[in-house]
C-alpha cells in the first residue's frame, strides 16, 4: 500500500487507476484531482511528504 501524497489516503498499487512518475519514481493517487494537484507542484507535496515521515519516527 501507499500513500496518495496529496491527501494521505493508502492506495493499493494493482488497484491505482491514477499515478505519475517523477525523478524515477511511481506516485499512487486516489483520484484524478489528486494527481493534477501534484502534477502541478510535485516538490512542494514530496517535501511534506518528508516532513511528515520524519515527524513520525521521532
Amino acid at each position: 500500500m501507499f500513500k496518495d501524497p496529496i491527501c494521505g489516503m493508502e492506495v493499493s498499487e494493482s488497484e491505482a487507476t491514477f499515478k505519475y512518475e517523477y525523478k524515477g519514481k511511481t506516485y499512487y493517487f486516489c483520484s484524478l484531482y489528486c494527481k493534477e494537484e501534484f502534477e502541478k507542484e510535485p516538490e512542494r507535496y514530496i517535501q511534506r511528504r518528508e516532513e511528515n515521515t520524519s515527524n513520525e519516527e521521532s
